[in-house]
Order: structure tokens, then C-alpha cells, then sequence
């Protein structure tokens, strides 16, 4: 028995390997071009309360790791090994996740960003439009009015 870990490890192990299923599911949704600055703010909160998770599942890994190390002092060899390699996937799984992860908060808060100039260079372009209207409908002075005239050539 001293060749097997404990329970604890196999109901670590399974729910980790749930968590990155989910995780992995979430994060495999296509990202699709969304123009909508609040939509857009929800996915990046949802992918930081993600990010959260991940670092709270974190003990769990360690967890797997340091009893599969203990594990290797006393079971034989290939017992160890089979453990290990588990671990190794599911290490490799994890930090593949981690960086999609931080890859997609990147990009989404590269995106807001740009939204958010792109939306008030818009605001601002059509406020000078509207100035540029009015201007544009307003009388135009007399030929005779020299003063006039000059305002207005200096506003154009």
C-alpha cells in the first residue's frame, strides 16, 4: 500500500482534470469580432475570474506533484513512472491552458483598448460634423461686407 498514493490524490487528480476540461471548453469558444464595449468587458471579466480559479487550482497541482515525488521513494520504479507520466500530461495541459489564457486577456484588453479609442474618435469626428453643419447652413454675408467675409473665410 505504501506503492499507492493516497485517496486524497485520485480525488485531487479528477477534479483538476474536471476544472481544465471546463476550462479548456470556455476557452475554446470561438472568438468572434464583437463591437460592443460592455460585451466585451463581461468575456475579459469572466476570463479573469478564470485566470483566478487557475491560480486557486494551483495547490491542487502542487499537491500532485510533491505526493508523486514522496511516491517515488518508496514504490517500485514503474509504479512511480505511470504516476509521473500522468502528472506530466497533466502539467503539460495546464500550462498550455495557462498561456491560451493569458494569451485571450491579452488580446481582449488590446481590443478594449482600441474600442475604446475608436469610440471616441468617432464621438469627436461627429461633433465637428454637427459644428461643420451648422456652419455650413448658416447665411452667408452680403458681397459688400468685407469684415464679414473675412470671419467667415477665417472659420472655413
Amino acid at each position: 500500500f505504501d506503492s499507492l498514493p493516497p485517496a486524497h490524490y485520485k480525488e485531487t487528480m479528477n477534479t483538476i482534470l474536471v476544472w481544465m476540461q471546463q476550462s479548456e471548453a470556455k476557452l475554446s469558444m470561438p472568438q468572434v469580432a464583437i463591437a460592443e464595449y460592455e460585451t466585451m468587458e463581461q468575456r475579459l471579466r469572466e476570463l479573469k475570474a478564470l485566470q483566478s480559479s487557475l491560480q486557486e487550482q494551483q495547490k491542487g497541482l502542487n499537491y500532485l506533484s510533491s505526493t508523486v515525488e514522496g511516491l517515488s521513494r518508496k514504490a517500485p520504479a514503474e509504479v512511480t513512472q505511470s504516476y509521473r507520466a500522468e502528472v506530466e500530461v497533466v502539467l503539460g495541459r495546464w500550462k498550455k491552458l495557462s498561456a491560451l489564457l493569458t494569451e485571450h486577456c491579452q488580446k481582449l484588453e488590446e481590443r478594449l483598448t482600441k474600442l475604446q479609442r475608436f469610440q471616441n474618435d468617432t464621438k469627436t469626428l461627429k461633433k465637428w460634423m454637427a459644428e461643420v453643419d451648422v456652419f455650413l447652413k448658416e447665411e452667408w454675408p452680403a458681397l459688400g461686407d468685407s469684415e464679414a467675409l473675412e470671419k467667415q473665410l477665417e472659420q472655413c
